[in-house]
């Protein structure tokens, strides 16, 4: 009734298996981190080199992806919240397309079918300046 030899080398095998895929899964782990860091700069740095371009454009549509933060303190009663992105798509006079982030305060006094004009650098938006209807009173 104790172990033999048979035992242990299938213990020793169970054991080789998970440390060998416990090293395939830190290293996919780390390799997404690794990806989704070099597409960061590498999209900063582009946007970096864009020029910055001031077009006249018009507000076609909003939308808001939310999605929930989880703190991964569970049964503590801590919770990471919620997390808001904000998104405005404009169509320039040439009648391309673009959709861009913008920010909360941006997002809230855009309004769709708004005329101006929109400056962006790649896909980072600057700022948009309404452009004011003719007749229109300023009381």
């Amino acid at each position: 009734m104790g172990f033999g030899t048979d035992d242990f080398s299938r213990i020793d095998t169970g054991f080789t298996i998970f440390m060998i895929l416990f090293a395939l899964m830190f290293v996919a782990i780390i390799g997404v981190f690794i990806v989704v860091a070099v597409k960061g700069i590498g999209t900063w740095n582009k946007n970096n080199k864009s020029p910055r371009l001031t077009v006249h454009a018009t507000v076609i549509s909003k939308r808001t992806m939310a999605h929930h933060r989880d703190s991964g303190v569970h049964g503590t009663g801590m919770h990471g919240g919620y997390s808001t992105m904000y998104f405005v798509a404009f169509q320039v006079d040439s009648g391309d397309r673009m959709e861009l982030q913008v920010e909360g305060s941006e997002f809230g006094i855009l309004v769709e079918g708004d005329n101006g004009y929109l400056t962006f650098q790649g896909t980072r938006y600057l700022g948009f300046q309404r452009r004011l209807q003719s007749g229109a009173s300023s009381s």
